[in-house]
This record gives structure tokens, C-alpha cells and sequence, in this order.
């Protein structure tokens, strides 16, 4: 099993954590929301867990282009 951190707008692999045993708490998964955790969280079918965030060019685009904030998907 392991855990995938992937950038929400570009796709980019952020991250990879390889375990056996990973705790969602230590990881600051508990804090988020029911929405939060529905919309970040992703089990896949290989029995990875993919986690959605941004990574540093997309965060940098965004603090550059505050109007990227209102579209769905600002990299074409």
C-alpha cells in the first residue's frame, strides 16, 4: 500500500509514502471534514490512497492569478 500525493489542477506526483501501515492521524487526515476528506481522499483500486493537493507551481500560479481561483480548472 502506498500513499499518493498528486497536484488537484496539474496531476503531478507531489509524493509517495511506501508502507505497509500507514495512520491517517498521523498523516492529519482526521481533521478534515466529511466533505473535505470526500473530495481530497481517494481509495484506488490497487489499494493505494491518493491524496489531492497542490503543489509549488500550481500555488504559485494561483498567488500570481487570484482570478485562477474561480475556475474549475485553470491549466488547459
Amino acid at each position: 500500500m502506498a500513499i499518493e500525493y498528486r497536484c488537484r489542477h496539474c496531476g503531478d506526483q507531489i509524493g509517495k509514502i511506501n508502507q505497509t501501515y500507514v495512520d491517517l492521524e498521523q498523516l492529519g487526515l482526521h481533521t478534515l471534514s466529511n466533505e473535505e476528506r470526500q473530495e481530497m481522499v481517494q481509495y484506488l483500486s490497487n489499494g493505494n490512497i491518493e491524496i489531492r493537493a497542490i503543489c509549488e507551481h500550481c500555488e504559485e500560479a494561483l498567488s500570481r492569478n487570484p482570478q485562477y481561483y474561480e475556475m474549475d480548472h485553470f491549466i488547459q
